[in-house]
């Protein structure tokens, strides 16, 4: 029955059961729920059988779901130091609580080890996990959490793992169209973490938008997300300032402004100043950047779907579109 054992040193998952038995991951979960869920008995003993032959063992995470008894949410990020994750994890924290559940927060920083690290949280049994680092694939969080129930949300998603995307690349076109409207015609981005596949396609986004609307860049200046790494950029900028400098976080561009301000130079007068993220301008009053930003509400909405019915989720997953908010700066 079993088309092939999983890697050896590897423990069989929901998603093996599936395959062995010819049958969907939902009906592994119903098949083999303590709760009356309705799955025909043919599937069931397919199931079963495929499950004693491949050694699957129920994790706590699956009894959890019908008993109630597991309450923990893995949310497995780098840091907690951009302003955009406080914008963001402040209400996502809260619509877990809401769910009757609680957070666990495991940050990776800067570290590629991520199977290290993670080994480290194995004593853990959560109900799911949610994955923004940058350093964690799906099929790594599966093993080591030894469950199936994982979101990704840095883009390291694969056949058999959940995902939402933020579609960024509608959002930064309406930005270079913006800027280009404006008069500008040279810019320089400011990008942050080379490692997230997230940034990669975020910069790339920039380069198309700006080659389609005839901007030049005349450079790209690494960063990290941060404010300091912002003032750091802006050192290398004034050198010879463009017309425009686009950053790919709000906590850098709010460095950069602070940076240009001290050579003299303030958006919008001397220059045009773009962020992304849109953080809650009336927290940070004095940094009114016009930026890209999208619906958190809308993700987290998108995240509680998943955490409450994961088998039901949508199989292409979601995307959740971006658009420009014109302030200040540009």
């Amino acid at each position: 029955m079993t088309e092939k054992p999983p890697r050896e040193g590897k423990r069989p998952t929901i998603a093996d059961v599936a395959r062995a038995a010819g049958v969907a991951p939902a009906i592994v979960s119903r098949a083999l729920s303590p709760s009356r869920r309705p799955v025909s008995l043919e599937k069931k003993e397919r199931v079963l059988k495929a499950a004693a032959e491949l050694g699957y063992h129920q994790n706590p995470l699956a009894r959890g779901l019908a008993t109630k008894s597991i309450d923990l949410v893995a949310v497995i990020i780098n840091y907690l130091s951009d302003l955009s994750d406080l914008d963001l994890f402040d209400p996502l924290l809260d619509a877990i609580q809401s769910l009757g559940k609680q957070a666990i927060l495991i940050r990776v920083g800067r570290t590629k080890r991520i199977d290290d690290f993670l080994r480290n949280s194995l004593s853990y049994h959560v109900h799911a996990a949610l994955v923004f680092s940058d350093f964690a694939d799906a099929g790594e969080v599966r093993a080591l959490f030894h469950s199936d129930n994982v979101l990704m949300l840095n883009g390291r998603f694969d056949a058999e793992s959940a995902r939402i995307r933020i579609d960024e690349e509608s959002g930064i076109d309406e930005l270079v169209r913006h800027a280009r409207g404006r008069g500008v015609g040279s810019a320089v981005l400011v990008t942050g973490r080379v490692s997230s596949l997230v940034e990669e396609a975020r910069i790339a986004a920039y380069r198309s938008a700006c080659a389609a609307a005839g901007v030049r860049l005349l450079s790209e200046v690494g960063g990290d997300y941060s404010y300091g790494s912002g003032v750091k950029a802006a050192a290398v900028i004034a050198g010879a300032m463009p017309e425009a400098v686009f950053c790919t976080s709000d906590s850098m561009a709010m460095g950069v402004m602070d940076g240009l301000a001290r050579a003299g130079r303030r958006p919008p007068a001397d220059y045009l100043l773009y962020g992304f993220d849109a953080v809650d301008k009336g927290n940070f009053a004095a940094y009114d950047i016009s930026s890209v930003g999208f619906d958190r509400s809308a993700l987290v909405a998108g995240i509680l779907a998943y955490l409450g019915a994961p088998e039901e989720f949508p199989a292409a997953g979601l995307d959740i579109p971006t658009r420009f908010m014109a302030r200040g700066t540009g």
